[in-house]
């Protein structure tokens, strides 16, 4: 909009709302985050805050799919995922409602779908400078399916569909199993292996610049956003989250919004 001009914004208060990758890209680029990645990139240090891309977390997700019978008919192309989804607690897990699974029909290929999805994994990333220039985006590094129980879980989840489409309701609209083929099948290994191949995003990264307490060295914002040992500056967006939520993010992202907006006017 500014057509390339350089300006600069004052205000007695700056509330940085960029999201869960804006948001610490711009800190770091301001000076603010690991000492040792500012270093790194020639950035001035104004405040060693270490938390500063890390904690990145979102809902990993892998899609076991089956070619519909022909005479199932394709939905509209402008229906999206359909209106039929599990939420459940894997066997063993002490995470409750820590699993989705959501169905669709895929017109251009002919595909039924079932994504699984962990909605709280144990797997932190991490999102990391590329250089001092704005125009150059951070990296991203996921993390995904590291931790054992993220990886049973989600393996647990796999089989789950496919003892779903066993049952008779499903014959006359399932036809070959396209993923995973029976090789990925043969033993957790191999399955295992298809995991981390196949492995995506349900596009819910969050919690890249978190809220905690003093006593948590890897916090970034207190109760109010606030970035500590930083005046006037607060962060009101998904990356101030300390762990992802097990559902769509939108929401409780206006939640914060709206609370953190009543602190603000209370003058907290």
């Amino acid at each position: 909009e500014s057509g390339g001009e350089t300006f600069v914004v004052n205000g007695d208060e700056i509330i940085l709302s960029a999201g869960p990758i804006g948001s610490p890209h711009l800190l770091m680029l301001s000076g603010i985050g690991p000492a040792d990645q500012l270093a790194e990139h020639g950035i001035w240090l104004v405040k060693d805050v270490p938390g500063v891309g890390q904690n990145l977390r979102d809902h990993p997700t892998v899609h076991v799919s089956w070619r519909a019978q022909p005479d199932v008919p394709a939905p509209p192309q402008e229906v999206g995922p359909q209106k039929v989804a599990l939420r459940y607690t894997a066997p063993g897990s002490d995470i409750k409602n820590d699993m989705i699974k959501v169905m669709r029909f895929r017109k251009i290929d002919r595909l039924l779908v079932m994504s699984v999805g962990l909605y709280l994994a144990l797997g932190k990333g991490e999102l990391k400078l590329q250089s001092p220039d704005p125009d150059v985006q951070p990296s991203l590094d996921y993390n995904y399916l590291q931790e054992p129980e993220d990886r049973r879980r989600l393996r647990e989840g796999v089989r789950l569909c496919l003892e779903l489409v066993d049952m008779k309701e499903f014959e006359k609209v399932v036809g070959e199993r396209v993923n995973p083929d029976d090789a990925a099948l043969a033993s957790d290994n191999a399955l295992d292996e298809w995991l981390m191949r196949s492995v995506s995003t349900m596009h819910h990264i969050s919690c890249t610049a978190k809220m905690g307490p003093d006593s948590d060295p890897m916090a970034v914002v207190d109760q109010h956003g606030r970035v500590k040992g930083v005046q006037s500056l607060r962060v009101v967006d998904g990356s101030i989250m300390p762990d992802c939520t097990r559902a769509n993010t939108n929401v409780p992202i206006m939640m914060m919004a709206e609370r953190i907006a009543d602190f603000i006017k209370a003058g907290e």
